[in-house]
């Protein structure tokens, strides 16, 4: 007998958190993400030269789904609010709909990162969750480390999106 195929059931579980940094707003920043799939753990980061805080919140978390190679059932923690909201209070949707503009038919800040995001989603089912920034969360401290050591560090990268 053969069974159904369910992507869910298939969906590796994995757990996501990232945070970004930034020395001054504009100013160089970085990114730090901490990926955990069972006994496995990867951990992800990188400075820029010149960016915001919530290019590298975003940038995180686009960072930590792109490393995913197939369809996986992630938990996906962050400190920001920007981007948890965006993805649970339907802003996301919204300004697609409006043609990339806020309620207040302003640009979309960061679009090149939003819509990076969206591809990055893939085949992934994905459960966002908001934990309070510097409150000894292990793991959001770990990425607030490496992302603090990445806009600290030598070499930043150009972040090309950035348009401030």
């Amino acid at each position: 007998m053969v069974l159904p195929y369910d992507a869910a059931m298939a969906a590796v579980p994995v757990t996501i958190y990232s945070d970004g940094a930034c020395l001054g707003n504009p100013g160089p920043g970085g990114y730090g993400t901490v990926l955990l799939s069972g006994e496995h753990r990867k951990e992800l980061s990188a400075g820029f030269q010149r960016t915001t805080n919530n290019r590298m919140e975003l940038l995180g978390a686009i960072v930590g789904l792109e490393a995913l190679k197939r369809p996986c059932a992630v938990t996906l923690w962050s400190d920001s609010q920007y981007l948890i909201h965006a993805m649970t209070k339907g802003w996301l949707d919204g300004w697609q709909k409006k043609g990339w503009r806020t309620s207040g038919k302003e640009p979309v800040k960061n679009r090149d990162l939003w819509e990076r995001l969206l591809r990055a989603l893939g085949e992934h089912t994905i459960e966002w969750r908001w934990v309070r920034g510097h409150t000894g969360d292990v793991e959001n401290e770990r990425c607030d480390q490496l992302a603090v050591a990445a806009a600290n560090g030598p070499d930043l990268q150009v972040d090309d999106g950035f348009d401030g």
